[in-house]
């Protein structure tokens, strides 16, 4: 049986060169806000059906609005605190009904990459030519709004395609968040295109820690700290990231936000931590492609 889905190489985790982060850090920290934007009343799509309730949905969607107007805020002047920029997971479509938002995180220095157009509109569906256009309207969209050229990708409540990631690459993107399958970043080679796979964990997201795990506050801040003590532990031999995905309407709210002002101080406490963005990750890692990944991880 052939699996056609298969973009890279299997690469077991003790016998891979060694990746060497900037200034000799162990551990790469990109914080990841998912600023997302859903519609009142969503077409549906066949092949998913993300929304739990029916549609229009005013709980939900009031839910969602709550982080943008106010959990965002809040998550800024924290990461400001100690220094952490964010590498924003961001429904295109925002540019247009939010462009406050758009200015604010420019003005924090954060990155915008796309997480689709809405989080209501999946990629399962789409033609070559719907999705293509779909990556060329958030490259467009980004630029436009904050003068970005666009470095990222996570499918629109992850829902790829199994072409998704050529076009990425063919369309000069650099890295893409689809995947959760490794806590070093791999590189994917296409005939003449490279991205770099980012490692995104689902394990210290937010959303699912907190709404899918049902940990209290104070086991999600053990979580992520236990999770950074190993990565940064095996960060010695070749460096790590510590991808740490967020919800303004989940980790912003009053109850919450001292869990990202806790873990961000016993982060930025530790020496040899790389505060990056998913930016700065990729361009190091497709800078020492051949390096790193052998010129042959891809398919």
């Amino acid at each position: 049986m052939t699996d056609n889905f298969t973009l890279f190489n299997y690469s077991p985790y003790n016998r891979r060169p060694q990746i060497r982060w900037p200034d000799d850090a162990r551990i790469a920290l990109v914080v990841v806000p998912n600023i997302e934007y859903y519609e009142y009343n969503p077409p549906g799509n066949s092949r998913y059906q993300g929304w739990e309730r029916p549609a229009p949905d005013i709980l939900y969607l009031s839910h969602r609005d709550y982080g943008n107007r106010v959990g965002l805020h809040r998550m800024m002047s924290v990461m400001e605190r100690y220094d952490v920029r964010g590498t924003v997971s961001l429904n295109v479509a925002l540019c247009d009904h939010i462009p406050e938002i758009i200015e604010d995180c420019c003005n924090q220095g954060w990155e915008l990459f796309s997480h689709g157009i809405y989080n209501t509109r999946y990629m399962y569906g789409l033609t070559e030519d719907q999705e293509r256009e779909v990556i060329r309207d958030s490259i467009a969209s980004i630029k436009k709004h904050s003068g970005q050229d666009m470095a990222g990708w996570l499918s629109p409540s992850i829902t790829p395609t199994i072409h998704t990631t050529r076009y990425l690459a063919e369309a000069g993107v650099k890295y893409t968040c689809d995947f959760s399958h490794d806590d070093r970043p791999i590189g994917i080679e296409f005939s003449g295109s490279r991205i770099i796979s980012m490692p995104y964990s689902y394990e210290i997201n937010d959303y699912f820690a907190l709404n899918s795990y049902h940990y209290t506050p104070e086991e999600y801040l053990d979580v992520i700290k236990r999770q950074f003590d190993q990565l940064y532990e095996e960060g010695e031999e070749s460096g790590t990231v510590l991808s740490l995905p967020l919800h303004p309407y989940i980790i912003g709210q009053p109850h919450r936000i001292d869990i990202l002002d806790q873990a961000l101080d016993y982060i930025t406490g530790h020496s040899a931590v790389w505060r990056a963005t998913g930016r700065e990750v990729a361009d190091h890692c497709l800078a020492h492609f051949d390096e790193y990944y052998g010129g042959n991880n891809g398919r």
